[in-house]
């Protein structure tokens, strides 16, 4: 099976619409007017880092709010001050006219399918459900976040490893919590057993494991990819909208003899993965690495330096791009639980499809351009050479 086809995708309906926006306006806005109707001007390409965007939990929104914020930043100055109500109906009328009705309509049914979920099933730990950095999270990956913010990127950068090229693994999950959440996946599993309720798995590759965005822990990992995942992205994965992540898909996958027991060569659905090893005990079940690439270049050879296998260790994370490709062998004895947060840039993905070619983040791309560039060094050389009619002045290597 070629890559393409392999692409890990959750269920369509299991993410809210992220395809952001491809035009503004051009009107007045003077802080407490209207939006202007004509859309004929492109989102700014850079966000105004130094606007506060509003805050949009409260409003009953058919899109994720964190979307909503983060678009915000890209709105053209004269739209930046206008009332928080404006900006909502023009940016939700935008997000609406990239989701047909037919996408709108799924949306809506896994709304209600997800609170049909929430509001019969008995959690076993309600404290997983809302976001405890000092019991979620080891000391060290903790105390990196409460560094000040001149000193904060390099804290966390002082708490990672990168073992290969774009790969960075750090400890993460506290043993109590790692055994909690493998608590609460089992007596959900339980439960849609005994009530023959039938849900969505992760995604396309994987028979096994749980959405627990389905089944109410949405906004605690959101708040986990907005306080801590993004700050982290900003830092190691700026290329591939690290800075604007703004949509997430939370899910816990499931290995062993009775369960999965690889998972075939793909890439995520995703601008940037974290995956952290739950346990329990296990062999196998490693992690390999064979270079990031986009669409047109998902199946080109691996170079030497990009190969890469990990081995997973309970509590501690890896953190990559979506596109870096990957797979995980057998797992050969036990049972391995890992919590995967596919983390999502809706404006990333708007601005790449204005970008023909020589994508920074893919290593062909990369390799095409140097290529390219070393071709047109050489014939400049040669033109010069002709020029001069001197076979000896020059040295073409």
């Amino acid at each position: 099976m070629s890559l393409d086809k392999a692409v890990e995708r959750g269920n369509e309906s299991s993410a809210p619409m992220s395809t952001a926006v491809a035009a503004v306006t051009n009107g007045n806005g003077n802080g407490t007017g209207a939006a202007p109707s004509n859309a004929s001007y492109r989102l700014r390409l850079n966000p105004n880092q130094d606007h506060k965007a509003e805050n949009y939990d409260d409003l009953g929104l058919e899109f994720t709010p964190l979307l909503f914020s983060s678009l915000e930043r890209y709105l053209p100055p004269n739209l930046l001050n206008v009332s928080r109500d404006t900006k909502y109906k023009y940016m939700r009328d935008i997000l609406r006219r990239y989701s047909t009705e037919g996408e709108r309509t799924r949306d809506q049914k896994h709304r209600e399918y997800r609170q049909k979920i929430i509001s019969n099933y008995q959690p076993l730990y309600r404290e997983l459900y809302t976001l405890n950095p000092s019991s979620f999270f080891v000391q060290s990956f903790w105390k990196a976040f409460g560094a000040n913010d001149k000193n904060r990127d390099e804290s966390i950068r002082s708490i990672m490893s990168e073992p290969a090229p774009g790969v960075y693994t750090f400890d993460m999950l506290q043993p109590r919590f790692c055994d909690m959440l493998l608590s609460e996946v089992e007596n959900f599993e339980k439960w849609v057993h005994e009530t023959k309720f039938r849900i969505m798995r992760p995604n396309t590759m994987n028979k096994y494991g749980a959405v627990l965005d389905d089944f109410g822990m949405e906004s605690m990992l959101e708040k986990l990819m907005e306080d801590f995942i993004r700050h982290i992205s900003k830092i190691f994965f700026l290329d591939v909208g690290g800075y604007s992540l703004d949509s997430h898909h939370g899910f816990v996958v499931e290995y062993g003899m009775d369960r999965d027991v690889e998972l075939g060569f793909h890439v995520d659905d995703s601008e940037v993965t974290l995956n952290v090893c739950l346990g329990k005990h296990f062999t196998g079940g490693e992690l390999f690495f064979r270079g990031v690439r986009c669409e047109k270049h998902v199946n080109t050879e691996t170079h030497p330096e990009e190969i890469y296998d990990h081995a997973h260790l309970p509590g501690r994370a890896i953190i990559h791009r979506g596109r870096h490709r990957h797979g995980a062998r057998a797992t050969t004895s036990g049972h391995r639980m890992n919590l995967l947060l596919w983390c999502r840039s809706s404006v990333f993905r708007e601005l790449r499809k204005h970008q023909k070619e020589y994508l920074n983040w893919c290593g062909e791309c990369k390799r095409e351009k140097q290529a390219r560039l070393q071709q047109s060094v050489t014939a400049k050389k040669m033109e010069l050479l002709v020029s001069q009619g001197d076979g000896g002045a020059f040295n073409l290597r």
